[in-house]
């Protein structure tokens, strides 16, 4: 574990690499594919100053847009189809991969890195965003 991270008291983000979290532990995590998860993140990062909370990239297979929000924060929302919510609701077990701080992580990487612990993505801003994005795209593509 490296400085930093020893500093943000952030024991979920790996020393090197990257590894699997079980959702729900020390954060939720909502994921958008493609396109539309970078545009998103876009409009977070827009709408919060630059600061719109840790979000993490993926650059192959689904290239998935992670989220992550706080613990119990994404059940019970309405969330748009094209957004996969990763908790622990009953019944559900799930994992989110997450890079370290440094060093080579491909196929991961931090969009916008942890700046404080206990500081996420708001869902409820994050659900509003996608839901209005995702509305508007449906009109001019429909």
């Amino acid at each position: 574990m490296d400085a930093q991270t020893r500093e943000l008291n952030l024991s979920w983000i790996p020393a090197s690499g990257f590894q699997l979290r079980k959702a729900g532990v020390h954060f939720d995590a909502v994921r958008v594919d493609d396109e539309p998860g970078r545009a998103l993140a876009d409009r977070l990062e827009l709408l919060t100053g630059g600061a719109p909370g840790p979000i993490v990239l993926e650059a192959n297979g689904r290239r998935g847009v992670y989220f992550l929000c706080a613990p119990d924060s994404t059940a019970g929302r309405a969330w748009p189809r094209e957004a996969e919510c990763f908790n622990s609701t009953p019944g559900t077990v799930s994992y989110v991969p997450v890079p370290a701080l440094h060093g080579p992580t491909w196929p991961l990487s931090w969009r916008c890195s942890p700046l404080e612990a206990g500081r996420f993505v708001h869902p409820m801003l994050l659900c509003a965003t996608a839901a209005a994005m995702f509305e508007e795209w449906s009109h001019s593509h429909g």
